[in-house]
């Protein structure tokens, strides 16, 4: 037994009872303080007897006995108090209060804490607050402890620690002033004497380590403190240089109003909390590291490592905080079907940024600014659930007051916090908190950079008909600059969709909006219907005429997603690479052209070629094949082999596999991959060049009325002749050259296209009056098709029109 002096709220004498012998039995561990209050206390007490001690461990809640309550009690239980008290000693103070306060709750009871004092009027709320959190104090020290106490014969053995922190104090501090109240247990401790303290709780804040200080600040800021009875340590440095390690417990009183008034503490020694050499060690190693980390994907990589394998953890995440989202910089492991399907549907490059307002608990941890830990099974939303269904922990990464980030650990198997763990989080939090804002300062220019090149590239792929795409885009992990790298995916008219991907000369913001510009013109000049030839020669003529010394490569490829043909046009980039339903994987034989901006009249020549349903298309640049340490043919012959050897149902586990075969990046990465399965029925197409001849309508209608009946529609014959006889006539009538007629047959719809050569769009008649001989075409064209238009051309325009069928398919 122990016989440290021991005083604390009105307590004179501390006993710590464990429980033992399978949950039967308390067996007394631990007794110091004055033991003339209750001499002689006994040394096994039953679980189901009738003892303060059994009463309070059996209901969990606290049982306060005023002095008249306990000589009741008793002359209740006589057997279960000593025979001084029991007889009416004299020397036996007649004043004494006692308190039981159970240790632990849920899974975790580990006994019972006795207090006594010579208290007559009983100890009052605020005693009683404090000395429920000094019990929490004592619980936190047993758990270290419980395996060796459990099923104890003997529990007077020496433990190697005492249960009860003799070094601890308690303080109150009021919030609207400021002023603090503090025991002299709580000075000494920091190493303060009375009479440099001012009561104010600033004096007592600046003794902490600095890295701990964001989690001190929880005790003037009552919203975040962590829930009733959760340890907070923390670390001081006294005057003489020592180290020493404290927990505190605090609890707020708040006004009828929900104000909070005042805040409850308790301060004790927790040397327990002390790290081994190993945790020393690690956080020894990390902070050196994290001083030399220059970017924030560098700082959260060394997070994650530091903390996956040393806590055997499942899943760790690091992430920046932005508005309503959470911008992940790191994750381990890095497989997208290792997270949940929430992450893995915000998986737009190397890691996901999920929104946080699917993340609700997520949100509450980090408003509260304090550590959180899950146990398993928890009542958590499935995209926090699915990280750490044996137990999550959620560190907020704190740094000049703010929230900068957070990270989160999960454990597939049930795991439970130990106080050293919870100790070794913390402190890595702030460590990292820390290096993630000078990251920040270091690389402001890049994310500067990085976000303009984010906002510049397409958010999300389209969906397509026959095919499925996916993108990935990395940023250079070598250096502070972006690049120029771009990818997009067009839908254009007639069933056609145009994959393009480019490549920007140089690393910089001037090279990232280059590359918005490119991306911008080359959707423009797309969307207006030219062929891709013509797309690029214009893409080259743009940024030739640009006040810019950058050049830029590009690869356009135009697919028919009906017939599957593509055309395919290069300037100065990387062949796009072909896998075929049969596993050949080759790169597509396209002639290619200069880089866009060096010559003014360069040529681009287009190849053409034709897919089979189950083709993979890949287009890419070349930070994916090409590096200081990897040949650009070695690089594309890696790639190849992947493709053969992949399965091409999942398209985006594909995409993975590619991107994160890339170590260390001196280059920017793009990929956009397409799975090509074709549309159920291709459509049948037909030509007719209009001769300008007097009778040239009546054959174009001739023409259309054979080919309808070799096609079996026949219902829509008369809306379909009134339309073509509408379009030839405009084309004869009002522009001069060549006049060509294409009809295209799907599955439920007809399209009338009419080509010619002027560059002027049709105009539809605001009105037409009774006696106008003419102006009725294009009315007559909108009454009767489901949808017209007018798209430019290479030299000329196309009007078209569709007419929808109601035929039986098949």
């Amino acid at each position: 037994m122990t016989r440290h002096r021991f005083a604390f709220c009105g307590a004179e004498l501390a006993a710590v009872y464990v429980v033992a012998e399978q949950d039967k039995e308390l067996h007394l561990a631990e007794l110091t303080g004055n033991r003339s209050v209750l001499y002689g206390l006994p040394a096994i007490l039953a679980v189901a007897g009738h003892s303060p001690a059994a009463n309070a461990f059996r209901s969990g809640r606290p049982l306060w006995l005023t002095p008249k309550e306990l000589a009741t009690f008793i002359e209740d239980e006589p057997h279960h108090f000593p025979t001084r008290i029991r007889d009416g000693d004299p020397q036996s103070p007649a004043r004494i209060s006692l308190g039981a306060l159970p240790l632990g709750h849920g899974d975790q009871e580990l006994g019972c804490l006795i207090v006594a004092g010579d208290v007559g009027d009983g100890f009052s709320a605020d005693d009683r607050s404090l000395l429920e959190l000094y019990a929490d104090q004592v619980a936190a020290g047993l758990e270290a402890v419980a395996a060796r106490l459990t099923g104890r014969r003997t529990p007077q053995a020496h433990l190697g620690q005492s249960l009860v922190p003799h070094q601890g104090g308690a303080f109150i501090l009021e919030l609207s002033t400021g002023r603090m109240e503090a025991h002299a247990n709580v000075l000494e401790l920091l190493g303060l004497p009375p009479e440099q303290f001012d009561g104010q709780v600033e004096t007592l804040l600046a003794c902490a380590v600095p890295d701990d200080m964001p989690a001190l600040m929880a005790i003037v800021e009552p919203d975040r403190l962590a829930a009733a009875g959760q340890q907070l340590a923390f670390r001081i440095r006294r005057p003489n240089g020592e180290l020493r390690w404290l927990g505190m417990r605090c609890r707020v009183e708040v006004r009828s109003d929900g104000i909070p008034q005042r805040v409850l503490g308790v301060v004790a020694d927790a040397t327990y909390l002390r790290p081994s050499a190993d945790e020393v060690s690690l956080v020894q190693r990390l902070s050196a590291t994290l001083a030399g980390a220059a970017t924030i994907r560098e700082v959260s990589r060394l997070v994650v490592a530091a903390l996956r394998e040393p806590l055997g953890a499942s899943r760790v995440a690091v992430g920046e905080l932005e508005p309503e989202r959470l911008i992940v910089t790191a994750l381990d492991p890095p497989e997208p079907d290792a997270w949940p399907e929430v992450w893995r549907s915000e998986w737009r490059s190397e890691w996901p940024d999920v929104s946080l307002g699917e993340l609700s608990s997520l949100q509450g941890a980090l408003r509260g600014g304090h550590m959180s830990l899950w146990p398993p099974g928890a009542a958590l939303e499935p995209g926090l659930s699915g990280v750490g269904p044996g137990g999550l922990a959620v560190l907020p990464l704190p740094a000049e007051g703010r929230m900068v980030g957070v990270c989160l650990v999960g454990w597939d198997a049930e795991h439970r916090f130990g106080p050293e763990e919870r100790s070794l989080l913390t402190v890595i939090a702030g460590l990292a908190g820390q290096a993630l804002v000078r990251a920040h300062a270091l690389d402001a220019g890049h994310e500067l950079a990085t976000m303009l090149q984010r906002s510049l590239l397409p958010r999300k792929l389209p969906e397509l008909p026959g095919g499925v795409a996916v993108a990935r885009y990395l940023p250079a992990t070598a250096g502070l600059e972006v690049g120029g790298d771009w990818y997009d995916v067009i839908p254009l008219g007639d069933g056609h969709v145009a994959f393009v991907i480019g490549d920007v000369q140089g690393h910089s913001a001037a090279a990232a909006t280059i590359m918005g510009q490119m991306r911008t013109a080359v959707r423009a000049y797309a969307v207006e219907g030219h062929p891709p030839d013509v797309v690029v020669a214009r893409a080259n003529r743009l940024l030739v005429g640009m006040e810019t010394d950058l050049f830029a490569t590009c690869a356009y490829v135009d697919l028919d997603m009906e017939e599957g043909i593509a055309r395919a046009v290069r300037a100065g980039h990387l062949p796009p690479i072909l896998r075929h339903p049969d596993g050949v994987t080759e790169e597509m034989a396209v002639e290619g052209g200069p880089p866009l901006g060096v010559l003014p009249d360069a040529e681009f020549p287009m190849t053409e070629t034709g897919l089979a349903p189950g083709t993979l298309l890949v287009l890419l640049t070349d930070g994916l094949v090409e590096s200081a340490r990897l040949p650009l043919e070695e690089g594309m012959r890696r790639v190849c082999d992947v493709l053969a050897t992949a399965d091409p149902v999942g398209a985006g586990g594909l995409a993975d596999e590619l991107v994160l075969g890339v170590g260390r990046r001196d280059d920017d990465v793009a990929l956009l991959l397409l799975r090509y399965d074709g549309t159920k029925g291709r459509p049948m197409r037909s030509h007719w060049t209009v001769w300008r001849l007097p009778k040239a309508v009546m054959h174009a209608r001739r023409f259309t009325t054979r080919t309808l009946r070799s096609w079996g529609v026949a219902e829509e014959l008369d809306s379909v002749l009134l339309v073509v006889s509408e379009l030839v006539t405009n084309a004869i009538a009002h522009t001069q050259g060549e006049v060509g007629m294409d009809l295209t047959l799907s599955a439920d719809r007809l399209r009338i296209a009419v080509n010619d050569a002027s560059p002027r769009s049709p105009v539809k008649p605001v009105s037409v009056s009774w006696e106008a001989t003419g102006g009725r075409g294009l009315l007559i064209v909108e009454a009767t098709a489901m949808a017209w238009g007018s798209v430019p051309l290479s030299g000329g325009k196309q009007v078209w029109a569709e007419i929808p069928l109601r035929r039986a398919s098949g």
